[in-house]
């Protein structure tokens, strides 16, 4: 029995049709572990849960790093640790890439206290943190987007940051020794 072109194009067409379904179920291991990721983080990228950071619109350089420290161990969170275990430097910046595209989080419906809002704006001018994370808090490179942050994790943070246990990046971050429990 000879199978003639149009065979060939019929078995084609079938495997098209059925292949994707039976991928698309399973989707990449990136693309598993990155729901599991936004489940905490918001779907989103708009943490609802408290000392959860928002993930929305950080920089892919920087999550790619922090991705890499956790699968690493280098920094120790378990649960983000066990969701980076077993991935590929290419899944990390496949996670990194679609993280960076969802929206940043938005702005808290109350304004906030005007004079607290004053002084951590003068702190972070006397610290230069607008030089680094920008002068809006977007973040650029392997430097986080603080903007419209949860507070609770800010606070979180540069807790551990002033004790020195906040490591985000290879390097400390140069200023946490100087701003007291108060200012923070």
């Amino acid at each position: 029995m000879r199978i003639g072109p149009v065979d060939w194009l019929c078995v084609a067409l079938q495997l098209v049709i059925l292949l994707p379904a039976d991928s698309a179920s399973a989707g990449s291991l990136a693309e598993q572990r990155l729901s599991g990721c936004l489940s905490c983080h918001g779907e989103d990228g708009r943490s609802q849960t408290p000392d959860v950071p928002s993930l929305g619109g950080q920089p892919a350089p920087y999550t790619l790093i922090q991705l890499f420290m956790f699968r690493e161990r280098l920094r120790v969170a378990a649960p983000m640790n066990d969701d980076a275990k077993g991935l590929s430097d290419d899944d990390l910046q496949n996670m990194a890439n679609a993280i960076a595209k969802l929206p940043p989080p938005m702005p808290p419906v109350e304004a906030g206290d005007p004079q607290r809002l004053a002084r951590g704006s003068a702190l972070a001018e006397q610290n230069h943190c607008n030089i680094c994370h920008r002068s809006d808090f977007s973040g650029q490179e392997n430097v986080p987007r603080l903007a419209n942050q949860r507070e609770d994790y800010l606070l979180k943070t540069m807790g551990a940051y002033k004790t020195g246990a906040g490591m985000r990046t290879m390097q400390r971050w140069p200023k946490s020794s100087s701003l007291s429990t108060r200012m923070i």
